[in-house]
């Protein structure tokens, strides 16, 4: 069977009579270590074994960097309901160098909507991935680093506990991050791929225990910039449904087209409850906004869209979809058996029972917020941290160059004399 070719540019509206369409705009170009480091979302890249001890007390600074002179290197760890990922990487140009990259699914969130608390067993599983980072982000030699954990430990009862015991044992800090500053992560991770000729902008993170809803408006790049300005966010939401707890509540291995119906309707009300909060409902309606996904759920229907044989991150970041192409791919998941969806290489037995509940939600934002576009992110929260992290570099190298120039002595002037001895 013949393989759909990959549209990188927007379905265009009209252009005014003698203007001419700009090009879409290109994401970044992400380099690759000799490694074969693949940030991509959901993937374990081919080093997940430790091979020594890592430092212990890794709190945003790692002890024994002896990289001086060159570019600083930054991890960012994103501990979710449903993944744990990593990625360390360094300033390049306008994007980032990747040196290393993990993800593995540990659904710590599992069994929280019933017990309201973290399981033995999803500690354990975790635990074992973030020791795998914690020797990762040792053996890179990183100078600054994130952890940041969501939903789950928002919500359970020993989330707090959870990481205190994280810490004692990997040597990782991590924050618990309100949802306005996952929604913030979010926005800045993906901000390259937003249609900067789009008056408005929708994104959206199904994750696994919440989805996070930004309404932005892009921002141009000012002249001599070199990356892409974050938009501005006008509006932001989160909803505490995420494709572990729909699953575990509903169903996610086999679901029937009138319960799938049922569940997409919920999850719309639930949307339609927060009403227009930025105002932009009119430019959606008239179809000037776009959407902006960036979750496993949404690459997974990308890559199943494609036919890919197997994963590429190349093939899926910055991808557009047109709303039906969305709506048919959900409707062939839906309708797939369990196995059948477990045999989808971009899928997979891990995400099988999830990514049912992932396209339902994304079919009610649709139904309430309606847009022929929708563009593909596999990137999100991490990519954030590490324009976060390179930022406060960038300031702080700025600062001591400032210091420096000020108690520098011109030349030619005369230095000051000691004072003379009595």
């Amino acid at each position: 069977m013949a393989r759909r070719r990959r549209r990188r540019r927007p379905p265009s509206a009209p252009a005014p009579d003698g203007a001419r369409p700009e090009a879409d705009k290109p994401a970044p170009r992400i380099s690759e270590n000799q490694d074969g480091a693949n940030p991509g979302d959901g993937r374990p890249s081919s080093t997940d074994h430790p091979q020594r001890a890592p430092h212990r007390n890794i709190k945003g600074r790692t002890r024994g960097n002896d990289n001086r002179g060159a570019a600083p290197r930054f991890a960012a760890l994103d501990l979710g309901t449903n993944n744990c990922r990593l990625l360390i990487a360094s300033p390049r140009g306008a994007g980032f160098r990747i040196y290393d990259a993990f993800s593995r699914i540990v659904r710590l969130g599992e069994g929280i909507a019933s017990a309201g608390a973290l399981s033995g067993a999803a500690m354990e599983r975790t635990i074992d991935a973030l020791k795998i980072c914690a020797e990762k982000i040792s053996r890179r030699q990183v100078s600054k680093s994130r952890c940041i954990a969501t939903q789950a430990c928002r919500s359970a009862s020993n989330g707090a506990e959870f990481l205190s015991r994280v810490r004692e044992e990997t040597g990782l800090n991590f924050e618990i991050i309100a949802p306005e500053e996952e929604a913030r992560l979010a926005v800045s991770g993906c901000a390259e791929l937003v249609d900067t000729d789009a008056p408005a902008g929708l994104v959206f993170d199904i994750g696994g225990g919440s989805t996070e809803v930004s309404w932005i408006r892009p921002v141009q790049r000012r002249n001599g910039e070199a990356r892409m300005r974050p938009p501005e966010i006008l509006a932001w939401t989160s909803f505490p449904m995420g494709v572990v707890n729909l699953s575990e509540r509903f169903g996610g291995k086999e679901i029937s087209r009138d319960k799938y119906a049922d569940l997409v309707e919920m999850i719309r009300k639930e949307i339609a409850g927060v009403g227009d909060p930025a105002g932009l409902r009119e430019e959606f309606l008239n179809g000037r906004g776009h959407f902006l996904g960036t979750s496993g759920t949404v690459t997974s229907i990308a890559g199943v869209h494609l036919r890919l044989a197997k994963y590429r991150r190349d093939a899926v970041d910055g991808l557009w979809l047109a709303e039906s192409e969305v709506r048919d791919v959900s409707e062939q998941l839906r309708a797939m058996s369990y196995e059948a969806r477990a045999n989808q290489p971009c899928i997979g037995h891990e995400r099988a029972d999830l990514v049912v509940s992932g396209c339902a939600i994304l079919e009610a934002l649709l139904l309430e917020w309606p847009s022929s576009r929708i563009r593909v992110a596999d990137r999100g929260l991490r990519e954030g941290m590490l324009a976060g992290l390179a930022a406060q570099s960038e300031r702080r190298r700025r600062r001591r160059k400032r210091k420096d120039e000020r108690g520098a002595t011109p030349a030619g002037a005369a230095k000051p004399s000691a004072p003379a001895k009595e």
